[in-house]
């Protein structure tokens, strides 16, 4: 469990890392299955709704970036996601109701492992209020040379960053960011980083000769209600789970207002957006 020091850090930072949150014998599972789910898809053979493929890749190759939905499709990832396990961490910062909102593999290829640009989660995921954070656990070693997660500690408290250009959402954030306050999250496998839904956060492509996975798991308070956007927030919605607790009968409100993202592109991934806003394409 964590201690009272460790929940005062993430109230106050928005970012907590816990080492060894993961055992060897899950680490080693999770690794076996992660292999196995990137060896039945190749360049040219690949199932869209379970795997996005790095750009860069020869046809034959298995360049999976990333995994969706591990939790909702692979037993091993389904049952740790809802194990108490995780659930007493979850439930010490968020109270006893919760959803499993989503999860998702981000796999970082050696050499090739594409970048995440600055933005905040709760951008792409508007709700009622900010109880959500996701955990990212470190399933190898992660270091500024494979590319390990970056975040900007403690502005979690301030109000969503505009994420916005000329009225369309760019899926990163849009104003200067002070790299002096860049926090560079490194940690053996295992470790697992508790980050809140407003916390900005990134992470440099992987020049490394190692990959860098990390299974990615989000929940949030059964009274923070998603707002509708689109048709994408119905699909996200799908895979929302009640894991412990019990549903709200009430929204809880948070915020005087809420910067809503307005897309050009009905379907785009994180990665591929980001790429066009970065070439202004959007």
């Amino acid at each position: 469990m964590l201690s009272k020091d460790q929940i005062s850090k993430y109230r106050s930072q928005g970012l907590l890392s816990v080492p060894k949150f993961l055992s060897l014998e899950l680490i080693l599972l999770f690794r076996r299955l992660s292999d196995q789910i990137v060896s039945a898809n190749t360049g040219h053979d690949f199932d869209t709704t379970r795997v996005e493929m790095e750009p860069d890749r020869s046809s034959h190759g298995a360049r999976v970036r990333r995994i969706f939905e591990p939790c909702e499709y692979y037993k091993p990832f389904h049952e740790y996601s809802r194990s108490c396990v995780v659930l007493d961490y979850v439930e010490q910062l968020i109270g006893g109701n919760i959803y499993l909102h989503y999860s998702k593999l981000n796999m970082k290829p050696a050499e090739i492992g594409s970048v995440v640009d600055w933005h905040q989660d709760l951008s792409y995921y508007p709700s009622t209020n900010a109880d959500s954070f996701a955990i990212l656990i470190y399933l190898d070693d992660a270091d500024i040379e494979n590319g390990c997660l970056m975040a900007l500690p403690g502005r979690h408290t301030d109000s969503l960053m505009d994420h916005t250009s000329s009225g369309v959402f760019q899926g990163r954030i849009m104003e200067p960011i002070n790299e002096s306050e860049v926090q560079y999250l490194e940690g053996e496998a295992g470790t697992a980083v508790f980050l809140h839904c407003l916390t900005p956060h990134a992470s440099l492509p992987n020049n490394s000769d190692k990959q860098r996975r990390t299974l990615i798991i989000s929940y949030r308070a059964t009274d923070a209600f998603p707002i509708f956007v689109d048709d994408r927030t119905v699909e996200v919605e799908k895979y929302t789970h009640l894991v412990r607790g019990q549903k709200s009968k009430s929204a809880r409100l948070e915020f005087a207002s809420i910067p809503m993202p307005i897309y050009h592109e009905k379907e785009q991934s994180l990665y591929e957006l980001q790429k066009a806003s970065r070439k202004g394409d959007l």
